[in-house]
């Protein structure tokens, strides 16, 4: 069963050795990411020494907790969440961390906090550090909850339609946040001792549930970095101790597919990557292969499968280790090709055409080698097919537009054949999934555990599937479909909300999303009783497309689409429904709300 997640929706700096930051206290508790590298946190230190001048806020009761929001490559996604810190009626919250903003002066992306009931079942909403009252700086989820009147601050973002501005650099630094309950309303400060952003409610919140609530609050990036310190309440999850550890576990990947004889380990494993994990500590380290030690069994000079076998020796801190951790893998050692032919020339690819996409000018389709052979002739004379993960495509991509095109195919060692690429458009076939009505009428259905029969999709075809869609209290309270083998082993799933998950759709960096709604709290009213259609399509190449188009209930029309799910097996696709506190009714549906 798949772990639901709270996320909603949908690359610069490379891996590093981890900085740890020297504290005391508390440990235990849930996985989330490594420290930041020295030099991020040697920058960001720096820069809140520099602006703090005597302003640091006064803490009391601090205890270390030390522990990554988002990648230190800065890439991870909208709706990374940290830890879960409870804060009760009449206390006050106090955490502290270091705040690394993305280079590409993006004004949305650096921290927030989303504030939900005690137990997470309702989000009421989120504020964000930048300040800007044109932009979605914060923003409702319960639609009543946080008041934009209400926030306060000494800067604010001059973003334009780009979202570009630079003066974003200037929240870098150690961030001090303040959750404060103790006079019967909410107040926030976030502030590095330069910029300071505020929310003052004088009455109690939120009001449909008083001042004697719990509150809950998670902090949260988007292609940003925090690197958590320390915190004046344990988190659910427990703190993390910076306290040095055994490695525990090693995983690795970027393994190549085939290594030519005659090539050095060290040189054939350099693009190999790994995730540590310790003792004792949810903290895990991102590595690169210069952290590693590589051996290959058996004899890695001669022609054959092999095991990878990579080994780390370093405790968190960086010591050597009382015992290192290992981690293995195949691949295969081949004599140097000499020629290449294609002896299955590639399907043709397909794309459908909704509203949804219709405006797109930069749609692409990816080249990744399903549905052609590539045979080698080697040096010794043998013959074999090549595994279509160790050539090269050029173009990489194609565009999702009816015609032919070039295509080059290059093998390691630099030998090429050449051949045509063909894209049609997909027409869409209406179906509608059994059973018609999903989910109790009360959207009192729960999880993953309603849901309609799969629906074959064969390679080139797309299915249309027109259904009303009646809304539950969030964001992901909605539609949620399913793309799956006919084991029912996962592809993707994705939401309502544009947020996804699985073997198909995490690290998928070709993947097009349509992103956000303007306004989150209008298109979950207009959600409920909304007039969609949803076109599945299996392009043929690999990957498939989702696209939906929701009439809503407000008159207004929204779109969503996920293109470029990986994996897919073209032979192998099914795709179904299910609901999660929301139902659906399937049929004639689609039709714009007058």
């Amino acid at each position: 069963m798949i772990m639901k997640s709270f996320n909603k929706i949908a690359s610069f700096f490379c891996a590093a050795a981890l900085g740890i930051v020297a504290l005391t206290s508390c440990e235990g508790g849930e996985l989330y990411n490594v420290l930041a590298p020295d030099w991020i946190t040697s920058k960001a230190d720096s820069i809140a020494n520099a602006k703090d001048s005597g302003k640091e806020e006064v803490l009391e009761g601090m205890m270390e907790d030390v522990y990554n929001i988002g990648k230190e490559d800065l890439s991870s996604g909208f709706f990374t969440l940290g830890k879960t810190y409870v804060v009760p009626a009449g206390a006050k919250w106090q955490a502290q961390f270091n705040l690394t903003v993305n280079p590409d002066n993006k004004y949305y992306k650096n921290f927030y906090v989303v504030l939900y009931n005690g137990d997470l079942s309702t989000e009421y909403g989120v504020i964000r550090y930048d300040n800007d009252s044109k932009k979605n700086s914060e923003w409702n989820t319960t639609g009543t909850a946080i008041d934009r009147s209400l926030v306060g601050g000494n800067f604010t973002n001059s973003s334009e339609a780009d979202d570009i501005d630079p003066s974003v650099q200037e929240m870098n630094g150690k961030i001090t946040l303040t959750v404060d309950r103790s006079d019967g309303g909410l107040f926030i400060k976030m502030t590095n001792g330069n910029l300071t952003k505020t929310y003052t409610q004088t009455k109690p919140f939120p009001d449909a549930e008083g001042a004697n609530a719990d509150i809950a609050c998670r902090i949260g990036i988007e292609q940003s970095l925090v690197s958590f310190l320390s915190t004046n309440i344990v988190p659910v999850e427990g703190c993390t101790s910076a306290e040095d550890k055994q490695p525990a576990t090693l995983t690795i990947s970027g393994v190549p597919v085939s290594v030519t004889v005659g090539t050095p380990i060290e040189e054939a494993m350099k693009d190999v990557t790994g995730v540590v994990t310790f003792e004792d500590t949810p903290a895990t380290k991102d590595i690169t292969a210069a952290d590693l030690h590589f051996n290959a069994i058996p004899d890695y000079n001669t022609p054959g499968e092999k095991t990878l076998v990579a080994i780390y020796n370093k405790t968190y801190k960086g010591e050597n280790a009382e015992k290192p951790v290992m981690a293995t893998a195949t691949f295969k050692v081949v004599n140097e090709i000499s020629s290449i032919e294609l002896t299955k020339a590639p399907a043709t690819y397909y794309y459908c055409t909704s509203d949804a996409t219709k405006s797109m000018t930069d749609r692409k389709l990816v080249v990744n080698g399903a549905g052609m052979e590539v045979t080698a002739t080697y040096v010794d004379g043998s013959v074999g097919v090549v595994d279509p993960a160790a050539l090269t495509y050029s173009p990489a991509t194609v565009p999702a537009k009816a015609g032919s095109y070039d295509l080059t195919i290059t093998t390691g060692n630099g030998k090429t054949v050449t051949t045509k690429i063909t894209v049609e458009e997909s027409k869409p076939t209406a179906v509608t999934p059994n059973p018609t009505n999903l989910g109790a009428e009360d959207n009192s259905t729960g999880w993953w555990s309603a849901f309609t029969d799969d629906i074959k999709v064969p390679a080139g075809t797309t299915y249309q599937v027109n259904f009303t869609n009646y809304a539950g209290g969030s964001n992901w309270n909605n539609y949620v479909i399913i793309l799956r083998k006919a084991d029912l082993s996962e592809y993707a799933v994705v939401r309502a909300d544009n947020y996804g998950w699985g073997a198909g759709y995490d690290g998928n960096a070709t993947l097009q999303l349509s992103g956000g709604q303007a306004d989150w709290a209008a298109w979950l009213a207009a959600m409920n009783g909304a007039n969609c259609k949803a076109y599945i399509t299996n392009c043929g190449n690999g990957t498939a497309d989702i696209q939906i188009v929701m009439n809503g209930a407000d008159g207004n029309v929204y779109y969503q689409y996920y293109l470029g799910v990986q994996t897919i097996d073209p032979n192998d696709l099914q795709f179904a429904f299910t609901v999660d506190g929301s139902h659906i009714v399937f049929g004639n549906a689609g039709a714009k709300r007058r």
